[in-house]
């Protein structure tokens, strides 16, 4: 498959990364700012230049783990997060992924896997989550026609996708999304059954 680990590592030493916004995005800013308990396991897989993960890391999360197929993005990371714990960030394909996660940070991850695998995501996602965790994110609102990521979708397919392995808590229109991504996203809040 032409998705692999030299396609991604190649976008971003040619920095063809245009989901890359620079900053975690607003969405997930305001869900991380609500959680209580610093000390869950959470996995941002697909975490790229790992915003996200910064962000957790300076309010003091103790458990963050990063994942990506890129070791350009993964080094971009920790250039810039240089005490952030070494074996939490892992350079691996998410499918080949093993652990218990309580919560998952989804951030263009999803729409930059082929249309073909993702009920593989699904199912390793469900895999990964302890019973009750959660997969917290934002999706795509545009199908695109595109032959190269990002993949997008629609809300019945997303829905089709997740209500089997997840109990879908939220999946609606972002309302705080950045502002080239507004009326463009779907927040989702989903637990995992552990079927």
């Amino acid at each position: 498959m032409y998705l692999d680990k030299d396609y991604w590592d190649n976008r971003y030493k040619n920095s063809e990364t245009g989901w890359n916004v620079g900053y975690p995005t607003t969405p997930l800013v305001e869900y991380i700012n609500q959680i209580s308990n610093k000390e869950i396991k959470i996995l941002i897989p697909g975490s790229g230049n790992g915003y996200e993960a910064e962000y957790l890391f300076k309010k003091n999360f103790s458990n963050i783990y990063v994942l990506d197929y890129s070791v350009t993005a993964l080094e971009n990371f920790i250039n810039r997060v240089p005490d952030f714990p070494r074996n939490n960030i892992i350079e691996k394909n998410f499918f080949d992924l093993e652990g218990s996660y309580d919560l998952v940070l989804e951030q263009t991850f999803f729409c930059a896997i082929d249309k073909n695998i993702r009920k593989d995501y699904v199912k390793k996602m469900s895999d990964l989550l302890r019973l009750d965790g959660k997969l917290v994110g934002v999706f795509f609102d545009n199908k695109f026609s595109n032959l190269n990521p990002p993949f997008g979708s629609d809300l019945n397919e997303y829905l089709d996708l997740f209500c089997d392995q997840f109990k879908i808590l939220t999946f609606e229109e972002c309302y705080n999304s950045i502002e080239n991504r507004k009326g463009s996203e779907f927040f989702c809040i989903a637990k995992n059954r552990k079927l």
